[in-house]
């Protein structure tokens, strides 16, 4: 049978810590790392989804994963954040593809921001929802890359380990993806409010 409360506190202990725990069947420990990390996962995935059905299915099976393979968790070995981030978008990118076959890109209708508009919000909602289109029209990778580095302030080194790939290439798809939404964005700034 599980234990259900060892943890006092589960705020103050490390990632590595709370999943050991959860692993010896503490069940409490996933309370703390769900409250950690399945936000940022949900905004990656929305993100790179541009629906929010979709991205809560997607950071839901993220965590799901990540208790599923507690017991072989190796503290050290890779940051749980790092790991998370990996698998949502290893999800996304499966939900993308299955899209893709299913409907030719043309005939993809723009996603809707289901966010309530309020009158003094309005500007600011336009922007939003102008760069969630833009982001949208980037290629997956570059997307990705620029989701992690700028809107979820993640390091180089964490996005390249996360993506597999070197940090010079990170470097080159953040720079390729922001020259793209600029593009993208060039002819609505005077409509979005930017000089």
């Amino acid at each position: 049978m599980a234990r259900r409360s060892g943890l006092m506190d589960g705020s103050t202990q490390t990632d590595d810590a709370l999943i050991a725990a959860y692993a010896g069947g503490d069940l409490s420990a996933a309370a703390p790392l769900a409250q950690r990390h399945a936000p940022r996962v949900l905004s990656l995935a929305l993100r790179m989804l541009g629906d929010a059905a979709e991205a809560e299915d997607v950071a839901q099976d993220a965590m799901l994963r990540l208790w599923r393979i507690a017991p072989e968790w190796q503290p050290g070995r890779a940051r749980a954040s790092t790991w998370l981030y990996r698998v949502a978008a290893n999800l996304c990118t499966d939900r993308l593809r299955r899209r893709a076959r299913l409907a030719p890109l043309d005939a993809a209708a723009e996603p809707v921001d289901a966010r309530p508009s309020a009158h003094e919000r309005m500007q600011e909602g336009q922007r939003q929802g102008a760069l969630e289109a833009a982001l949208l029209e980037l290629p997956e990778r570059q997307r990705l890359a620029v989701i992690l580095r700028h809107i979820e302030e993640l390091p180089n080194p964490d996005i390249a380990a996360m993506m597999g790939i070197s940090v010079d290439a990170v470097e080159s798809l953040t720079a390729r993806g922001r020259a793209g939404l600029a593009r993208a964005l060039a002819d609505r700034k005077e409509a979005l409010g930017y000089e």
